[in-house]
């Protein structure tokens, strides 16, 4: 079945896989957003451990999503992942330590023997809920404006040659919190990120001050997320976007790039902004309906839409979706930077395997959810987070 696509079709359905995978992760990031509400949301030690205790039982499909994604690309794209990955490492490493931290506070929070106490593993959490989630955000935004690296194409089929990329500041990535448009999507993700999680509260707590709570910061964090977003794809879409010949694999900027393709992919421009008409109507009606608690369903479809067609924008009709400001030719794009035929084919048959895992997931999650979390449930509860 797959033998008989083109290699370029191949490229263009793996794109495809790791951009939905990446739209799942930043919807999952509504674990973080809730790790950084656990003190405003929560004033006694039993409301915030109600509040740890939801966002535990999910913080591992984050987890799984992140690792997931980065396995895709790395056998899809592995030019991309040896570039940014060994590369930008210093900004990769900050987000994984991030992680890692995440996975030990929930580890041991509520350990018997625990002796720093809970409130240090609940530092941890908020470390990871803004760090995590602004940097992630930030280092996705290169994609649209560019990173300081050479690739040396030539090497790539010489196992003797010098290394393929090489990245040309000493900050690896760190840099591109330097960026205001990096600056942008990175806060926005950060503020996205609360915003799913007092939605997903809504569906998940069964406690009237933690929701109370909850409804008075859900409008200041939406609407800071809409202008955040709204300036980053404004910036995006008024600056030049790297374009490459079809054929030739010359890249050149081009002026209003990003803009143009969403018109000249008009079925993919029109599901974007689906996505983000679902992402503010899951938060419009729980704003207008106190006990709505379905946003979470529109807004997170919403954000999964939302960021997989930004990511098909960027791979798609002649873009390069991970440019070079260094070196314009250096730039890589789903041609130039992904594996063989055998490699995308191969992989591909393992892939018909998503939608049991998707399935599996959406069973797992209806199970857990299918009694809202209290004070009640915490005290007979086993296995505490």
């Amino acid at each position: 079945m797959f033998e008989s696509l083109s290699l370029h079709a191949l490229q263009q359905y793996w794109w495809a896989i790791d951009s939905l995978l990446a739209g799942l992760l930043v919807f999952l990031l509504f674990v973080q957003g809730g790790q950084t509400l656990i003190y405003s949301l929560g004033k006694t030690s039993t409301e915030q451990s109600i509040i740890v205790n939801s966002l535990g039982r999910k913080w591992e499909l984050t987890f799984t999503t992140l690792v997931t994604f980065g396995g895709a690309i790395f056998a899809s794209f592995p030019l991309f992942y040896s570039t940014s990955f060994g590369g930008a490492y210093w900004v990769w490493m900050a987000i994984l330590f991030c992680f890692v931290i995440q996975a030990v506070a929930y580890e041991y929070r509520s350990k018997p023997s625990n002796v720093f106490g809970a409130k240090t593993y609940e530092i941890f959490l908020l470390i990871n809920g803004i760090l995590g989630t602004v940097l992630l955000g930030a280092a996705v935004a290169t994609m649209f404006t560019g990173s300081s690296f050479s690739v040396q194409f030539g090497n790539i089929s010489n196992v003797e040659a010098t290394p393929i990329s090489q990245w040309m500041v000493g900050s690896h990535g760190l840099e591109a919190t330097l960026d205001f448009r990096n600056l942008l999507l990175g806060l926005a993700v950060f503020f996205l990120s609360r915003t799913l999680a007092i939605l997903y509260f809504y569906s998940n707590i069964d406690n009237a001050e933690i929701i109370m709570r909850a409804r008075k910061i859900l409008l200041i964090n939406s609407l800071l997320f809409v202008l955040l977003f709204v300036a980053f794809v404004v910036s995006i879409f008024l600056s030049n976007g790297y374009a490459y010949q079809e054929g030739t694999q010359v890249f050149f900027l081009e002026k209003y790039k990003y803009f143009l393709n969403f018109i000249q992919m008009p079925l993919i421009g029109i599901l974007f902004l689906t996505g983000v008409v679902l992402v503010l109507a899951g938060i419009g009606l729980t704003l207008m309906k106190p006990n709505y608690s379905k946003g979470i369903w529109f807004s997170g479809i919403g954000t999964v839409v939302t960021v997989f067609c930004l990511l098909l924008n960027i791979g798609y009709n002649n873009t390069s979706f991970y440019p070079s400001s260094f070196d314009l030719q250096s730039s890589i794009s789903i041609e130039n930077g992904s594996s063989s035929h055998y490699t995308l084919t191969a992989m591909s048959y393992v892939s018909l395997l998503v939608p049991f895992v998707l399935a599996y997931i959406w069973y797992a999650w209806k199970l857990i959810d299918s009694k809202k979390i209290n004070e009640s449930e915490l005290k007979s509860e086993k296995h505490l987070y």
